[in-house]
């Protein structure tokens, strides 16, 4: 099992939810094991952002977007599903996620500024 971290744009939008979702949010990123990152199936997937590799994990209404850092997993991003296909539908992007975070640098930058909030 990992230690899982968050950024603050995380906190920021799991602080927002009720205690309970939280819990049952956070339970599937909590349970991964290194086989499931070795080999990922839905609703874990795989891409590379600039060298490097970063997961997408959906859980309920939401994706945790993380990378492994030994044994911790840090959260970069957590995105309501519905703000994400509002961000596909506003800028006319690919709606294959592997497509758009992999070769779309908008999508990045999009979720860079998450964190300045």
């Amino acid at each position: 099992m990992y230690q899982v971290t968050f950024s603050e744009q995380s906190l920021r939008e799991l602080n927002q939810l009720d205690k309970l979702l939280q819990l049952e949010l956070i339970e599937p990123i909590s349970n991964l094991k290194q086989s499931d990152l070795e080999h990922p199936r839905e609703p874990l997937g795989r891409f590379n952002r600039g060298g490097q590799v970063f997961y997408r994990l959906r859980a309920g209404d939401y994706r945790f977007y993380f990378v492994q850092v030994d044994d911790t997993l840090h959260t970069h991003y957590i995105l309501h599903r519905n703000s994400l296909e509002d961000f596909l539908l506003r800028n006319k992007l690919p709606v294959s996620e592997q497509q758009l975070v992999e070769q779309h640098s908008k999508f990045w930058k999009y979720l860079e500024s998450l964190t300045k909030k």
